[in-house]
């Protein structure tokens, strides 16, 4: 189960519905202060359900915040509390099948510790998504009849948040970048341009959020990419293969992209990492 963040969650949010629970960026700190523009929608924060009544026209809504009560009435109630792993009654007690926090472990293939015994999806662990699901599906029937596979890479995989404007994210980000530099020997370099800067997102009149990427200035290696747009969903794809393909900032640098479009601000933000963006 995912709450928001598929095809099922896809329908706008906006002021008419409450959300209970965290609301959780794909990516924490996704695109720094610029995140306000998808937060900045909702009516209230950090606060504590108290009551939700179904009055058949909507929902009323008590909320909890410094101990007081507020009422408001929307349309929808979101419930946004995670997921636990389907594990009981598959008859898993007595193999050498692991369970770790409500998930079977697996290798990069979807290998348990029981021959014969292969698990994919949200139950395999996160992240929960149906991409990585499918994905994780083609390499384990890949190499069980012996084709030759690389293990899955999670740090890899995109994901989105179907709101308005999307989020959507791969990688680390630039605080998780920032705490295992001193490990990884990392000089931490970050770039950022904003779709107010794209002429493709002006003409279409939707020129709020921005791209964030970061990346390790002495390999040039792309550690993450963050971008919030009402197309972000559609973007990231661009880094998800540039990762994957362990493209460096220079390459990214080089890329031709046509003009005018929205992935132009993907070129622009690599270049802003460089200190060599060309529309800010």
């Amino acid at each position: 189960m995912r709450a928001g963040t598929g095809a099922a969650g896809a329908r706008r949010v906006g002021a008419g519905t409450a959300r209970l629970g965290p609301f959780r960026l794909e990516q924490p700190q996704a695109c720094g202060g610029v995140a306000q523009v998808l937060l900045g929608r909702a009516t209230r924060r950090s606060c504590a359900v108290a009551k939700a009544v179904d009055t058949g026209a909507g929902v009323r809504v008590t909320l909890r915040h410094d101990g007081r009560d507020i009422d408001i009435a929307v349309e929808r109630v979101i419930v946004a509390a995670g997921i636990v792993g389907n594990v009981e009654g598959l008859g898993l007690e007595g193999t050498g099948v692991q369970i770790d926090k409500g998930h079977i472990v697996t290798d990069g293939l979807g290998r348990t510790g029981e021959p014969g015994i292969y698990a994919i999806g949200d139950v395999a662990g996160p992240p929960w998504l149906a991409h990585k699901a499918s994905h994780e599906g083609v390499l384990c029937v890949e190499a069980i009849v012996g084709r030759p596979v690389q293990p899955l890479d999670v740090g890899n995989i995109p994901a989105c948040t179907y709101s308005h404007p999307q989020v959507a994210s791969v990688g680390l980000t630039e605080a998780q970048a920032r705490g295992q530099a001193a490990d990884r020997g990392w000089d931490v370099r970050v770039g950022r341009f904003p779709f107010v800067g794209n002429g493709k997102a002006l003409a279409m009149g939707e020129a709020e959020g921005l791209v964030k990427t970061v990346f390790d200035a002495r390999s040039g290696e792309l550690l993450g990419a963050h971008i919030v747009h009402p197309e972000a969903s559609e973007l990231i794809a661009a880094y998800g293969v540039a990762k994957g393909m362990e493209a460096t900032d220079e390459d990214l640098a080089h890329a031709v992209f046509a003009h005018p479009t929205l992935a132009e601000a993907l070129h622009e933000s690599a270049l802003s990492a460089m200190g060599r963006a060309l529309h800010i």
